[in-house]
């Protein structure tokens, strides 16, 4: 049955990286130059119900041969830069006309595990970086990478008797599994609706399935790219999360380590000891907090729409309350720890105004007594 249908398609890498604090997008585009080509926004009538407070930067970064499995493919590698400081890299890899569906998700599963996409990648990002390498503030490539896979069906043909199905009812669980899970076996009713649950259809003949690591997007209209921009903005703003999140697992075990070789020294009078620990505790609680509001606040869904829908299911797919609420548990513990600091100082330092007070008495006694 998979084999009755034949596809005209492609396979998208995405690698995501937290480059630095912020990206200046406008001083990006003057040193990307004509690569670029300029802010994009979703293109549908839709779109109008979702705001996007600064739309990320394109750049076209070249075309490549990549070899996956026992071929090699033409593929295009494009950037979007994102001004909370995430560029995304997607490398399309053109699959050949005509597979079968058997094929095609052969195709997938050999462009995901091609040595060759991530080669060109990584390299092509160290180039990236140094040519806008002034336009980013604070920058440093984080070791946390978000990766996710787009398959695309331009055109699928099926046989003159289910010609006038739905793409929904044609593309079934059994056939997604070989190419959105990578599995050969077949599954289980029960693993198939865990591991694939989320399905959309605006039109008889498109499909979006969403899973963890790969989306499968059946559009007939080859230039509407609206929900593959949708899915790279919620993995960007996942990866900021994730960044920070493991940000504050290192820090705060080097916030204790700091805070008991502060205290292993001597007293310095009427000055508070952890007045470095404090500054740069305070300074870290704004960066992340700033950072993760912008990111969050960098794409908000005014009404409920289709895309709209994929948007907040790619959310809730990929955890990203449960991450932020890790962050805020974690920034808290930053606040607390801060506050704590602070009340000891304090005490520290009425300790100190208390015993000059009874010096100052002491002293005023003993004058007292002389002059008597």
């Amino acid at each position: 049955m998979a084999d009755q249908l034949r596809v005209d398609g492609s396979a998208t890498v995405y690698r995501l990286y937290d480059v630095g604090y912020a990206i200046a997008l406008e001083a990006a585009a003057g040193f990307l130059g004509d690569s670029t080509r300029g802010r994009v926004r979703p293109a549908r009538g839709e779109a109008r119900a979702i705001e996007i407070r600064s739309p990320p930067l394109f750049a076209s970064l070249g075309n490549f041969r990549v070899t996956a499995g026992p071929a090699a493919y033409d593929a295009t590698l494009s950037a979007h830069l994102f001004e909370f400081g995430v560029c995304s890299l997607a490398l399309r890899v053109a699959a050949p006309p005509g597979l079968t569906w058997s094929e095609f998700a052969a195709f997938g599963t050999a462009v995901d595990h091609s040595p060759d996409a991530v080669g060109i990648i990584e390299s092509e990002l160290t180039h990236l970086l140094k040519r806008m390498a002034l336009a980013v503030e604070r920058p440093r490539v984080s070791p946390i990478i978000e990766e996710y896979n787009v398959f695309r069906v331009d055109r699928l043909q099926t046989s003159d008797a289910d010609r006038s199905r739905p793409v929904a009812e044609l593309l079934t669980d059994e056939r997604l599994v070989p190419l959105l899970l990578g599995e050969r076996r077949p599954l289980s009713t029960l693993a198939r609706h865990e591991l694939a649950p989320y399905r959309f259809s605006y039109y008889d003949d498109d499909l979006t399935v969403l899973t963890w690591e790969s989306a499968l997007i059946v559009e007939p209209r080859a230039d509407d790219r609206d929900i593959e921009y949708v899915l790279e903005f919620a993995n960007a703003q996942l990866l900021e999360l994730r960044v920070y999140d493991f940000q504050l697992d290192t820090e705060l075990p080097d916030v204790y380590d700091r805070v008991e070789l502060v205290r292993a020294k001597p007293r310095t009078p009427f000055r508070s000891r952890f007045q470095k620990v404090l500054a740069d505790l305070q300074t870290r609680v704004a960066d992340i907090t700033e950072t993760v509001e912008r990111a969050e606040n960098a794409l908000k869904v005014t009404n409920d729409v289709y895309l709209a829908r994929i948007y907040g299911a790619s959310l809730e797919l990929f955890r990203a309350q449960a991450w932020r609420r890790g962050i805020e548990r974690k920034l808290r513990i930053l606040r607390e720890t801060y506050e704590m600091l602070h009340s000891e100082g304090q005490a520290t330092r009425a300790e100190l105004l208390e015993i000059a007070i009874v010096v100052l008495i002491v002293a005023e006694l003993v004058l007292g007594v002389f002059r008597g």
